[in-house]
């Protein structure tokens, strides 16, 4: 496969990625896939639900949440996605911090990786990245998952974002990553509050404005709670309002738990653009 979105031929319109946790903890399904069989049925059926990609993470990353080793991690992850590589055509994602992690996954049929820390929290995934010639997704985030919530000190939140996300960029092309291969995660709810990412997703434009292929994660997040007052369990109308925004902005891939009425939604909204039912 091709080391971009515009090698896959997913420029152009809104690609659906699918959450798929193989961990016990993570806030939304922790738990439900732990198991390869279940976490490979679940990959079949977002297959099936329409996702473009699958992205398989082994370590929570939601507040408060404690660190994973290395070999827990690969451990939890790689046989999934060895397995999804076998069985599922759509590329598969690994959400992964650590190098050693996203070595493993990538040789085990990975295509990509997506990092929560855009390559500052393990100085060897850049370069590995550039070895390995594949797409990255560069996430902002301040501090860790346990500090993160005391770091929303901004200002303009999207010119900080903004600015700390071509801090990563550069840092990641230093490394000898492509600059095709680099996509932008603006990290809704990662060291932001409520207000900041809704002011994020608001001002997306700006984000896209940079020129690289955006990635918005929405799905089932505190802000969502916050206008709502709901549970996690209960912020799916709230998810598709904010991936149905990202669709109609041109976001390029929208990170979502709820796949099919994702996917339904933003083919929804391409097909307003057109102005025509055929794809």
């Amino acid at each position: 496969m091709s080391g971009s979105l515009a090698g896959l031929g997913l420029l152009g319109r809104t690609a659906v990625m699918g959450v798929l946790n193989v961990t016990p903890d993570s806030f939304s399904d922790g738990g439900l896939f732990s198991s390869v069989d279940a976490a490979v049925a679940r990959a079949k059926e977002m297959a099936d639900e329409g996702a473009d990609f699958i992205d398989v993470g082994g370590e929570s990353t939601r507040p408060g949440a404690e660190d994973v080793s290395v070999d827990e991690e690969i451990s939890r992850t790689a046989p999934v996605v060895e397995r999804i590589a076998s069985l599922v055509a759509c590329p598969i994602s690994i959400d992964t911090r650590k190098a050693t992690v996203a070595k493993a996954a990538l040789d085990a049929g990975a295509w990509m990786v997506n990092d929560v820390s855009a390559g500052s929290f393990d100085p060897a995934m850049l370069p590995l990245v550039a070895d390995r010639r594949v797409p990255i997704a560069l996430m902002h985030m301040r501090g860790t998952p346990q500090t993160m919530d005391g770091l929303v000190d901004y200002g303009d939140v999207v010119a900080v974002v903004r600015r700390e996300l071509k801090d990563r960029v550069a840092a990641a092309r230093h490394a000898g990553v492509e600059e095709s291969a680099i996509l932008l995660d603006p990290g809704l709810g990662f060291a932001k509050t409520a207000r900041q990412s809704l002011e994020l997703l608001r001002r997306i434009d700006e984000l896209k404005a940079d020129g690289y292929p955006i990635v918005v994660g929405p799905s089932r997040k505190r802000f969502v709670g916050a206008v709502h007052q709901t549970g996690v369990d209960d912020r799916l109308e709230g998810t598709l309002a904010a991936c149905a925004w990202c669709a109609v902005h041109g976001v390029d891939v929208v990170r979502v738990h709820d796949v099919r009425t994702v996917r339904r939604t933003v083919e929804m909204i391409a097909a307003i653009k057109r102005g025509d039912v055929e794809g």
